[in-house]
């Protein structure tokens, strides 16, 4: 797993691409706004399988079907890990169907952060970052607050931030 620090023409391997996939889902299952992670994660896996460097296994049963009815997963192998994606109409008629997931197998543990993985990810899928800080965020709806403030006065003052209400 040293393959990761160095020199960008090693980070392209595919142990080192997979490990940050693996980062970036395992970051995607707990962020509140996972959509942007997940896109990464199937723009990389789909740009491996077409390159060769992954392969479709077959379908397994989700352990997370919606609105309770069975679903399948695609179960993609890439490197020394195990990945799934939604089914397309094709999988679901060509890839065989390998029954419910065994518990038994399981990704090995990456030492990445989220942030290095993310730029192995779009470096290797040509996609640049789009970043957003917190404060580009807040910035608008603030000076939006200000402008609303000059001709408003507050019936109902807040005791607790000091501020009375003067007649």
């Amino acid at each position: 797993m040293d393959d990761i620090k160095g020199d960008p023409a090693s980070m392209n391997t595919v142990n080192s691409l997979a490990q940050a996939i693996f980062v970036v889902n395992k970051h995607a299952k707990t962020a509140p706004e996972p959509k942007t992670l997940y896109e990464l994660k199937r723009h990389s896996l789909n740009k491996l399988l077409t390159e060769g460097k992954a392969k479709k296994l077959g379908l397994h049963f989700s352990d997370n079907p919606r609105y309770s009815a069975q679903q399948s997963d695609v179960i993609v192998e890439c490197g020394e890990y195990i990945f799934h994606l939604p089914p397309s109409r094709e999988d679901l008629k060509k890839l065989p169907h390998l029954g419910s997931r065994s518990s038994s197998v399981r990704n090995p543990k990456a030492t990445l952060s989220l942030s290095r993985a993310k730029k192995i990810l779009q470096s290797y899928i040509g996609k640049a970052s789009e970043p957003k800080s917190r404060n580009q965020v807040g910035r608008p709806r603030q000076q939006s607050r200000m402008n609303t403030h000059s001709g408003f006065q507050n019936t109902f003052p807040s005791s607790f931030l000091g501020k009375g209400f003067k007649l």
